[in-house]
């Protein structure tokens, strides 16, 4: 266990959930959608062959789920190349630190997204006043402090591949955070977005 990572002190349980919880369904052959507690996440990779990347890690305190979840899809003891984080807010790395104790695997995220994932800096707390349903309204209270990933986050490639899945690049999309990425394959237009992807008519 390495105990030179950390959660910030405000990462908790948060009681909330979703009717989709524990529930995972195939969006094509490798791509596999697992929704732990309110959030999704997403294995990436070839049964047969039992080589995938995790992206992103869930809420707090839901490694076991993750793992219960992995090794159903990918067999007992079976464990990612590496964890993508689309972003640092908890509810996408909220059990990385038990994920990566447990797998002994590299994360990567964007540049920008460092300092909230190596114990540095803080980001805003949610703005409860918005418009946008239950989770905005509650967004005062989850968790804002940046959490440590120590040596093992590093940043995602300059050249915008993505480490184990040579048919997607990763795309910048700031604003929800400052390094949020979205993945993309152009092979068959897919793209796993993350957080606050917006179509607007006219």
């Amino acid at each position: 266990m390495d105990s030179s990572m950390y959660y910030g002190n405000d990462y908790k349980t948060i009681p909330m959930t979703s009717r989709k919880r524990n529930e995972g369904r195939e969006v094509t052959p490798d791509v596999y959608l697992y929704t732990v507690q309110f959030v999704n996440l997403y294995m990436i990779g070839d049964i047969v062959s039992g080589d995938f990347v995790l992206v992103d890690a869930g809420t707090p305190n839901r490694s076991e789920d993750i793992i219960a979840a992995v090794e159903d899809r990918f067999g007992k003891n079976s464990r990612p190349k590496a964890i993508i984080l689309t972003h640092g807010h908890f509810d996408h790395v909220g059990s990385v630190i038990e994920l990566v104790n447990h797998w002994d695997v590299p994360v990567y995220a964007h540049e920008l997204e460092l300092p909230y994932l190596t114990g540095k800096e803080s980001y805003p707390t949610g703005d409860s006043t918005v418009e946008g349903g239950l989770i905005a309204k509650m967004s005062a209270a989850f968790p804002v402090e940046p959490i440590n990933l120590a040596s093992h986050i590093h940043s995602l490639p300059a050249d915008r591949t993505v480490p184990h899945l040579p048919d997607f690049k990763w795309i910048h999309v700031p604003g929800h955070t400052p390094g949020q990425v979205a993945l993309f394959r152009e092979k068959d237009r897919l793209l796993i977005a993350a957080d606050a992807f917006v179509l607007k008519n006219g």
